[in-house]
């Protein structure tokens, strides 16, 4: 397993930027989705792999409860085998690996984490036929 980032949500993007710069970290990529109305910019110290994601949601919403603070992103191995130990250990898969790439769980505390393939697999059952089961 290898970390990857942690994903908080943003109201200004801007002012984000300028604090995290004061603390050092550099943008080291943008995506932005016009079909999802939001904005992702990745950050992290130089020489350092591990990123903040700045998740900027183009439509205002309050965040609270925590909701501002989405989730820490690793990637494994294999995610088909990595879901099945979590599933036999009884962990909910809420959003299972169905493309091969990626799925969200949550740790007991309901923190949600972030599953990513390394590499590509195909699709294949029973995770592709899985339902979501709660928010991710």
């Amino acid at each position: 397993m290898h970390y990857l980032h942690t994903m908080i949500r943003v109201t200004d993007p801007d002012a984000t930027m300028r604090f995290f710069e004061l603390l050092g970290l550099k943008e080291t990529r943008r995506m932005e989705s016009e079909q999802g109305r939001f904005t992702l910019i990745y950050l992290a110290a130089p020489g350092d792999e591990a990123e903040v994601e700045l998740t900027h949601n183009w439509d205002p919403e309050d965040y609270t409860g925590g909701r501002n603070f989405g989730h820490l992103a690793y990637q494994v191995e294999n995610i088909y085998e990595t879901c099945q130990r979590l599933m036999d250990a009884g962990v909910t898969i809420n959003r299972p690996p169905r493309d091969g790439h990626m799925a969200f769980v949550r740790t007991p505390d309901d923190i949600s984490i972030e599953l990513l393939q390394k590499g590509r697999l195909e699709p294949a059952e029973p995770w592709v036929s899985m339902p979501n089961t709660g928010v991710w």
